[in-house]
């Protein structure tokens, strides 16, 4: 894809160092360490668009939740300074904050109503009766739950007892509202209708929310933008289509989407791209420098499976890089084969090879030919990979 039209038209505008004119939300060089000896969160400076949906997405212990609960107030950070609206809510209590809280677990009130727990926090606040009346009524339409007042919360489905977490989070109209893994208790079907039920919702209110999960597809599907943890730190912040096409760095290819990874060394340079020589392959791959450039640098070549093309034996396309592989083994997906090879030293090539009238089957075994562009080819920081997952080389 040509990055000049990668559709980041919802990404606030920001400088060349990611900070943001008028943000909601600004993380100053905010630390925690909870044993005075290892940081889980190191020296985060972030800001968060008026408006906008940001999801933390990282591994478990990256740091990611961490963020939420001091945002949200139930951690202190250990140093650094968290700015909402411009004023300082470091020692700020949570419930001075304006801040709306969706839990995994929903934490609903058992013994209230579904009226009851959506007018909880206007009692609160404060605010008579009529308006508590129409705001709750407001709510349950907005969440299109309208005839579930009278209920109690284990009178529910997952799915209604989620929605009724969101509207209870909306109904104070704060100025910002966190979500911290919302969906991890609902089944495939439910969690992807509520991911598009609370990005409309967003939308259409034009709120701010930042939002907590592991899951990758989930913070594709619905972000602005997403920062990527690992380590205490962020990674990358970028809108979803940036993110995955040009991932600034190993841990972030690897995380985002499947990604092939071909280690190797850097030889030199030919027209603004790189040379590879692969490790265990006397085959050279011309790539895009993106966090390497030296000669003689180690590398990991990220391509994405989808980016890769088998060639017939008459293609007579021009790729950049041509190689031959083994075929090892094949899943039937529909759309799509999703075809493991032999090849460049690597046992766990993969290509995805669309489901087309006339395309010519594969078997195992078979000898073939693949090839792609330099600009699919991103040479980045080398690490080195284990069954658990990237680590950092020594």
């Amino acid at each position: 894809m040509d990055t000049e039209t990668l559709p980041d038209t919802a990404t606030p505008d920001a400088s060349t160092d990611g900070s943001i004119a008028d943000p909601l939300v600004r993380f100053r060089g905010v630390q925690k360490t909870y044993d005075g000896e290892t940081l889980v969160v190191k020296g985060l400076d972030l800001d968060i668009a008026r408006g906008e949906f940001l999801t933390l997405l990282g591994p478990s212990g990256s740091g990611k939740t961490t963020c939420l609960m001091m945002l949200a107030g139930f951690e202190m950070p250990t140093g650094g300074d968290i700015l909402l609206d411009g004023d300082p809510i470091t020692t700020l209590p949570p419930h001075k904050r304006d801040i709306g809280m969706v839990f995994q677990n929903y934490a609903l009130f058992p013994h209230m109503s579904v009226a009851e727990n959506l007018a909880f926090p206007l009692k609160v606040r404060g605010m008579a009766p009529g308006v508590i009346a129409t705001k709750v009524a407001d709510a349950l339409d907005m969440v299109e739950l309208e005839d579930f007042g009278g209920r109690m919360p284990a009178q529910l489905s997952g799915g209604q007892q989620q929605r009724v977490a969101v509207a209870r989070a909306l109904v104070f109209e704060p100025k910002l509202v966190l979500m911290d893994e919302p969906l991890g208790a609902l089944d495939r079907m439910l969690r992807e209708q509520m991911q598009l039920e609370i990005k409309h919702l967003h939308e259409s209110l034009g709120i701010t929310i930042v939002y907590v999960t592991h899951d990758q597809g989930e913070a594709l599907t619905m972000s602005d933008r997403i920062a990527v943890f690992n380590d205490g730190v962020i990674q990358q912040v970028d809108p979803p289509a940036r993110l995955y096409e040009e991932p600034q760095n190993s841990f972030v290819a690897s995380f985002i989407g499947e990604s092939n990874r071909l280690a190797g060394e850097i030889r030199g340079t030919v027209s603004g791209k790189v040379t590879v020589a692969l490790d265990g392959s006397n085959g050279l791959v011309l790539a895009a420098p993106v966090a390497v450039r030296d000669t003689g640098a180690r590398t990991l070549l990220s391509i994405r499976p989808e980016r890769v093309h088998v060639l017939s034996p008459g293609d007579t396309a021009s790729y950049d890089n041509v190689f031959e592989g083994t075929v090892r083994e094949l899943i039937y997906l529909g759309d799509h084969v999703r075809a493991r090879l032999t090849l460049g030293g690597n046992d766990d090539f993969v290509v995805k090879v669309p489901n087309m009238a006339g395309s010519a089957p594969l078997a195992r075994g078979d000898t073939v030919r693949v090839g792609w562009s330099a600009d699919d080819a991103h040479a980045l920081d080398y690490m080195e990979f284990e069954t658990d997952g990237p680590r950092a080389a020594a």
